[in-house]
């Protein structure tokens, strides 16, 4: 029989699965598989999010808890009577018995893949040498050449022999291997017809990080507004002495830019937006407060060294923003998020590239080559959470189509 996402009734159950034991408040269902799990709810489907642990004060009803052991039982999975699961469980050897436990209880299963995808030195011995560096810090914070050191050694050693044969039996458990970004899912399709052929690469699909429908062009007038969003408190991955010395080029050179920026400062960060006028340091505030920012930015920028998919980003997209960062293997989605006349890439991953992208991007919002409404229609029907549900019942449906 065959089957289509127009077939799905209510009665259709798909849950989400993190096998980790994370607060199951709001924060969880504003992103990821919670939010996903809210994506199919709009579809009217019966999902729920499946955690291990025990229920906490502020798990939302539509969470599971259970036993870590029942999430390795195919009975259990299979009392649960699903249509599918999409697992996060990132590929890690330690989980592979709950993706298999799901296949065995006869359950659809789409493995999510959060990564920028160079997995494995086999894919991309450059880039992925490269991305070492990055994750590292070496060079830029204290200990990232001895980081470095053990990342390098132990992907060149025990990841070729070990890690990438455990990587390839966990992605064997799934039907689908869901990669956020078109980047990583050509880096895993290669890694898959390495360990597996054809057929393995085959079910290597793209499926981004579901966005909250909050987000969205409400079709106000952009402003002459940059805005960063990031834990500024990690110094290794946000990088907020490049975010500072980059906003203070780009002030100085248009006196006409205000810059906005939310998150966790440091102090430093704090002591230095104080001192400008154009600049708005918000902290840590609620959803509803960013997407009131994002309605009038036009330009989001991601100063980080590294990032999967970066959901900020893609939270201004839907809100009509354009968006810039580097040129990097370690920031997969921009080549895909500025693909639409929706933004630049930094040429040079330094504070001169950087400004040099602001203000490219500031000059085609003054030229008109940037259109709010555009961007927000084409990247809500890819990144809004209802969205993405939809695209996960598609590709299941093919799968289960093409099996049939």
């Amino acid at each position: 029989m065959s089957f289509s996402p127009s077939d799905v009734t209510p009665a259709a159950r798909w849950f989400t699965c993190t096998p980790v034991d994370f607060s199951g408040g709001k924060d969880f269902f504003a992103r990821d598989s919670g939010l996903l799990c809210r994506g199919f709810q709009a579809l009217g489907i019966d999902s729920r999010a499946v955690m291990p642990g025990t229920s906490r004060a502020d798990d939302e009803p539509d969470l599971i808890r259970t036993a870590y052991a029942d999430l390795e039982d195919p009975a259990w999975w299979r009392s649960q009577r699903l249509d599918g699961v999409v697992l996060y469980a990132w590929g890690r050897a330690k989980y592979r018995r709950v993706a298999e436990a799901i296949r065995e209880a006869g359950v659809f299963l789409v493995l999510n893949q959060d990564s920028g995808g160079l997995v494995s030195p086999r894919l991309d011995l450059a880039a992925w040498w490269r991305e070492q560096l990055v994750l590292s810090g070496a060079g830029r914070t204290a200990g990232g050449w001895w980081r470095f050191s053990k990342l390098a050694l132990r992907g060149l050693t025990v990841g070729l022999t070990v890690s990438d044969l455990l990587r390839a039996e966990h992605l064997r458990a799934g039907n689908v291997i869901a990669c956020v970004t078109p980047v990583a899912a050509d880096h895993y399709r290669e890694f898959c017809r390495i360990y597996g052929g054809a057929d393995f690469a085959s079910r290597v699909h793209v499926v981004p990080h579901p966005v909250n429908p909050l987000f969205r062009f409400d079709g106000r007038p952009k402003t002459r507004t940059v805005t960063a969003i990031g834990r500024w408190d990690d110094v290794t991955q946000k990088r907020p002495e490049l975010l500072m010395a980059a906003a203070a080029n780009l002030l100085d050179a248009d006196p006409h830019v205000t810059v906005e920026i939310v998150g966790q400062a440091t102090a430093e960060l704090q002591k230095w937006a104080e001192k400008r006028e154009r600049v708005c340091l918000h902290g840590r505030i609620l959803p509803e407060a960013i997407a009131e920012i994002l309605s009038h930015t036009q330009i989001l920028w991601c100063p980080s060294a590294f990032e999967s998919f970066h959901i900020a980003s893609g939270e201004a997209l839907c809100c009509g923003c354009s968006v810039v960062a580097a040129v990097s293997p370690s920031l997969a989605a921009f080549p895909w998020f500025v693909s639409e006349a929706s933004g630049s890439l930094a040429a040079t991953d330094d504070v001169a590239g950087h400004v040099a992208a602001l203000r490219s991007e500031l000059h085609a919002w003054d030229e008109g080559t940037r259109n709010a409404a555009s961007i927000a229609a084409t990247w809500q029907s890819r990144l809004h959470a209802p969205e993405v549900a939809r695209l996960v019942l598609s590709i299941a449906a093919g799968e289960m189509n093409h099996k049939t």
